[in-house]
């Protein structure tokens, strides 16, 4: 992997609590997968950014090659690697994902 592309991806990450990697934008999303993951946050009410990587092959294989996971959306919560809603819904129903989001949110409230 190219290490300018890691620090961008590094630095992306960094730059927002709640980052969705994914095939479209927030406003046009172009998968289904996608499209649900942003109505996930709009319904968590947090603020949220989403990266289009449909086009971009050679993001799309060093995201996979950071996380170890194959598939888009990839959402990263204050920095760390969560998967996509197969993993947050089950977190969001149990608690978990509500505490994981008050404590990265907490120094902005």
């Amino acid at each position: 992997m190219d290490n300018d592309l890691k620090t961008k991806i590094e630095n992306e990450i960094k730059t927002a609590k709640i980052l969705v990697y994914g095939k479209g934008t927030k406003s046009a999303p172009r998968c289904g997968f996608t499209l649900e993951t942003i109505q996930f946050f709009d319904e968590l009410g947090y603020p949220f950014e989403v990266v289009d990587v449909l086009d971009d092959d050679e993001k799309r294989r060093a995201l996979s090659d950071m996380t170890n996971w194959p598939t888009l959306p990839k959402v990263f919560i204050d920095g760390t690697f969560y998967g996509d809603t197969d993993i947050l819904g089950p977190m969001r129903e149990s608690g978990e994902l509500d505490k994981l989001l008050a404590d990265a949110f907490k120094a902005k409230v």
